[in-house]
């Protein structure tokens, strides 16, 4: 029984065996058909994977792209506000007082600290300041002012009537010496019903509107002041304001007069609180100086510096604006000097110098032969000049000589100011050129300021005058060669006395049909060329340097003074941001 148990167990046991191979067998070939399956698989779902994710790479790619294409499109580079614009300027800050300015640095301050009734805009034309509205009458000699409504100072008193009148009272004042007073002589101001300043002319004038760019003054801060005593007031180092800033601080650099005066923007400005938080007036008193805060970028810009600097500033950071502004640098003759009171004589020297030569060197100064701008009237003729003839020049100057022995023993007496280069030039040209006439000449530099006026050109502490004046927005030169302003407080720097030329600029501007004015001014410029008051030298143009990165105002305006610059300083900008623009 056992062998039989024995030999069913190993039959058994073998198919137990052989079944457990077939298993083994089989099993091994199911794991491996279902490993290299899920491999297969696994490599399609990593394969897919990475398809995917190439695709939403290039998707993310292609949205960086035209996210960037459409903010170079759509998206701008702008101005915003805050930040502070520097200008170098030249000459001492006495007074803030805008009535009693004598240094560029001044006149700056000026036209940033207050508004005035009238104003140029950038055509170079008279428009409205602090006025509503200018009106004349049709015979020129009554004008009507509407100031603006809610016009406030400063410190948020009301800008009135009150003013205006206080304002015009005190440039008349004969206690108080003031380069406006010019302007309003023989001018009367009332208030009418209708609340309007109304302005009655002893005679009539067609260009008065532009006499009333006057900085006008607060009646409730200096109106029990007396004139006099108006440049001691605090009012000259802290002033109640109007225009687009206010005084913040004064930082005094040295003794000697260099300054820095730190503005803040004027919230209640007529023409809206500028973009700039603040702006500051560096106050240097050489050219050397200015040049050199240019070139190091302390200061943004200056417009108190020539031209011919523009190389020793090539900067990558620098821009140079050349604007044409109504200045012309002219030879004042004193026709009353004792040496020049003979036309024959001036006549002879205009003969003899050689503008050509004297004009060398210019950089970007268009000479200038009238006293009036070809740009300031039309349908006119302008008289021709004598060409520069030196033997003929000489041989009149010698029989003069014969006839006056002041002209053998006494020399030439030139003035003109520092500060523009040219003018020290021009003055230094002109006195070799008359010596070389056989006219003995010497040449006195002085610091333009208060003193010179005083002591220089009120007086006419001088033969021949080497100097910068205004022309206007207008051909209106009443100023500088009517006889009434042959005095102290005029502005006839040539003492020139003339009754016919008294009548022609008088009834050129009296005259409202600009036709007939044009006739009056023909007939005036072919007496000027004739009697030789002055040698026109040439017309200013305002170089402006100025940092590239910043918004000022543009080259291609006109201006009729340096400081009109400022027409829309609201706008100047420093601070940049970039703004989407609607697709």
């Amino acid at each position: 029984m056992n062998k039989i148990f024995k030999k069913s167990g190993r039959k058994i046991a073998k198919k137990i065996s052989l079944f457990s191979k077939k298993v083994n067998e089989d099993g091994r070939e199911h794991i491996k058909e279902n490993l290299i399956g899920h491999i297969s698989h696994i490599k399609n779902v990593r394969l897919y994977i990475v398809e995917w994710l190439l695709m939403v790479s290039v998707v993310i790619l292609l949205s960086i792209a035209q996210a960037y294409w459409y903010l170079s499109t759509f998206a701008v580079e702008t101005y915003t506000s805050g930040g502070t614009y520097t200008e170098a300027t030249l000459g001492k800050i006495n007074s803030f007082n805008p009535l009693f300015t004598s240094t560029s640095s001044e006149e700056t301050l000026s036209r940033l600290l207050f508004a005035t009734l009238s104003a140029t805009d950038y055509s170079g034309h008279t428009g409205l300041g602090l006025a509503e509205s200018i009106h004349a009458n049709d015979t020129g000699d009554v004008w009507t002012v509407k100031l603006r409504k809610n016009l406030k100072w400063s410190d948020g008193e009301p800008i009135t009537n009150k003013d205006i009148l206080y304002t015009i009272k005190t440039i008349q004042s004969p206690r108080i010496k003031t380069n406006f007073a010019s302007k309003l002589v023989g001018v009367t101001a009332t208030e009418n019903e209708q609340g309007e300043i109304v302005f009655t002319l002893t005679s009539p004038n067609a260009f008065f509107e532009s006499s009333l760019d006057l900085p006008i003054l607060p009646s409730h801060i200096l109106g029990d002041v007396a004139p006099e005593l108006l440049l001691e007031n605090k009012f000259s180092s802290r002033p109640v304001t109007s225009g687009a800033f206010t005084v913040n601080a004064t930082q005094n650099i040295c003794n000697e007069g260099e300054k820095i005066v730190y503005l803040t923007a004027n919230p209640k400005y007529y023409k809206n609180k500028p973009l700039l938080d603040s702006f500051s007036i560096h106050a240097f008193l050489n050219l050397t100086d200015i040049k050199n805060a240019v070139k190091n970028g302390t200061v943004t810009a200056t417009a108190d510096l020539p031209s011919k600097f523009a190389t020793e500033i090539s900067s990558s950071n620098v821009n140079e604006y050349q604007s044409s502004v109504n200045y012309g640098v002219f030879a004042f003759f004193n026709t009353e000097s004792s040496l020049l009171k003979d036309k024959a004589l001036r006549q002879a020297i205009r003969l003899g110098l050689n503008l050509n030569n004297l004009r060398t060197g210019l950089s970007g100064e268009l000479p200038l032969d009238y006293p009036i701008l070809e740009s300031q009237i039309e349908s006119i003729t302008f008289p021709s000049i004598p060409k520069t003839d030196v033997t003929t020049a000489k041989a009149e100057i010698e029989k003069l000589k014969a006839a006056n022995s002041a002209l053998t023993t006494e020399k030439i007496k030139i003035i003109t100011i520092k500060g523009d280069n040219y003018l020290e030039e021009f003055a230094n040209r002109i006195a070799s050129q008359l010596e070389s006439l056989g006219l003995g000449a010497t040449v006195s530099v002085y610091d333009s300021n208060q003193d010179f006026r005083l002591n220089i050109l009120r007086p006419r502490a001088y033969d021949l005058l080497i100097y910068e004046i205004g022309l206007g927005p207008d051909p209106d030169v009443i100023a500088y060669y009517h006889s009434l302003e042959a005095s102290e407080n005029g502005h006839n720097l040539s003492n020139y006395k003339n009754s016919v030329v008294n009548d022609l600029l008088l009834s050129a501007r009296s005259n409202m049909d600009a036709g007939l004015r044009a006739a009056k001014y023909q007939k005036f410029l072919e007496r000027w060329v004739d009697d030789v008051p002055a040698i026109g030298l040439y017309q200013t143009t305002l170089p402006y340097f100025v940092n590239r990165n910043v918004r000022a105002f543009s080259q291609e305006n006109r201006l009729v003074t340096s400081t009109d610059r400022f027409v829309d300083i609201e706008n100047w900008a420093t601070k940049k941001t970039v703004k989407n623009r609607t697709p």
